[in-house]
């Protein structure tokens, strides 16, 4: 399986309004293995360079200037990646503007990434993976323990290197159980810390009556939208009262028996097992 790992650096934000690719950096990667295959290519974008994206990539159109324009660099950029998987970190940006330069280009070889590879995009995968926590490329490094230390400035190929690293460790292993930021596949088992015998009882608290009234009410509104009833009801209690006695869960203040619920919280204390 032949896949290539790509980043890009641009003008600015939107093709739309002109902006154009100034770097593109790949790296091959063929069965999940580094070829050490690369492909970088400056380009010369034939306009000026926002300041914003200035003080990301550090390119101007002074150091461009003498760098061939797209269509010169264009079949060098398809042969690379024709026929491969192709792994971007936010993958719309880049091939947003990838699709922009190729529209550019004259007749057969005007073309759309679509018709030349597959796309994955890399920040979907770790969103999918780690929802809730931050996926940008840093992070994963830091996630993952991939040293980015070379990035004081974003370079595409630098950042595509980097990404290589961040997705393999993202597709072939596994984070700790917990949530940890250690790499699973490098990180030594940690020792089992036991509890002692003796600490003391957790509490589980009783539900109040007003909270007894909200269920039983919120269960009333199950029973009349539902043909059968609210299901709540027909379970039995998750904890039994002592025989011959009756737990004040078990009925609410009108006096209806139900079974165990959200709102039954025990006053008793039950050990950690």
């Amino acid at each position: 399986m032949r896949q290539v790992v790509l980043d890009t650096e641009t003008t600015g934000l939107e093709p739309e309004h002109g902006h154009r690719v100034v770097e593109i950096g790949a790296v091959e990667l063929v069965d999940r293995r580094p070829t050490g295959e690369r492909l970088q290519l400056y380009v010369d974008p034939e306009r000026e360079i926002d300041d914003a994206a200035f003080e990301i990539h550090g390119l101007d159109k002074a150091r461009l200037a003498g760098e061939p324009k797209f269509a010169a660099i264009a079949e060098r950029f398809v042969n690379f990646i024709a026929g491969a998987e192709v792994i971007i970190h936010n993958a719309p940006f880049d091939v947003t503007f990838l699709d922009y330069e190729l529209s550019l280009l004259d007749g057969a070889s005007r073309r759309r990434m679509a018709d030349l590879c597959v796309v994955t995009d890399s920040l979907a995968l770790a969103r999918r993976k780690h929802p809730g926590q931050k996926n940008s490329l840093d992070a994963l490094c830091r996630r993952y323990q991939v040293d980015n230390s070379a990035r004081e400035l974003h370079g595409a190929l630098l950042d595509a290197e980097i990404l290589a690293d961040v997705y393999l460790a993202l597709t072939g292993g596994q984070l700790s159980l917990f949530g940890g930021d250690e790499d699973a596949a490098g990180a030594t088992p940690s020792e089992v810390i036991r509890l002692p015998d003796e600490r003391p009882p957790v509490p589980v608290v009783l539900a109040t009556p007003e909270e007894l009234v909200a269920h039983e009410a919120y269960l009333d509104n199950l029973d009349s939208a539902t043909e059968r009833g609210a299901l709540w009801r027909f379970l039995p209690s998750r904890f039994d009262a002592p025989a011959g006695s009756q737990h004040p869960s078990h009925a609410d203040p009108a006096g209806r028996a139900h079974g165990g619920g959200v709102g039954e919280r025990h006053e008793h204390h039950a050990p950690v097992g």
